[in-house]
């Protein structure tokens, strides 16, 4: 845990969220500035910042964190859905706690 990152505050219960998914890897939540009907944020509850820090040793938390947003969708009803997650500053990440946004429920345009 990073006692400076707001994720890691979310996932302690220091700082509230609507929770949409907890197991012991993983925590979910709903965005609190959704882009879409559907905006909810998959992150590890292992601190790590950004996919420049998955490893041989950590790569397993991402792959179950892919299982999870497959449950996620299939419990919000929606078949078509984006995942993101941004990587460093220049790409837009704001929280430096690796994290995917499961976005969905509308048509989701091209991306740049």
């Amino acid at each position: 845990m990073n006692n400076d990152c707001i994720f890691c505050k979310i996932i302690s219960g220091e700082i509230p969220s609507k929770k949409v998914y907890e197991d012991e890897t993983v925590y979910a939540f709903e965005d609190i500035a959704p882009v879409a009907p559907v905006h909810i944020l998959v992150v590890p509850k292992t601190h790590i910042a950004n996919a420049l820090e998955i490893t041989e040793e950590n790569s397993s938390v991402i792959a179950h964190i892919y299982e999870v947003i497959g449950k996620i969708a299939r419990e919000k009803g929606i078949e078509s859905f984006r995942v993101v997650n941004n990587c460093g500053e220049d790409a837009g990440q704001t929280v430096f706690h690796l994290h995917f946004h499961i976005i969905g429920g509308r048509k989701c345009g091209i991306m740049a």
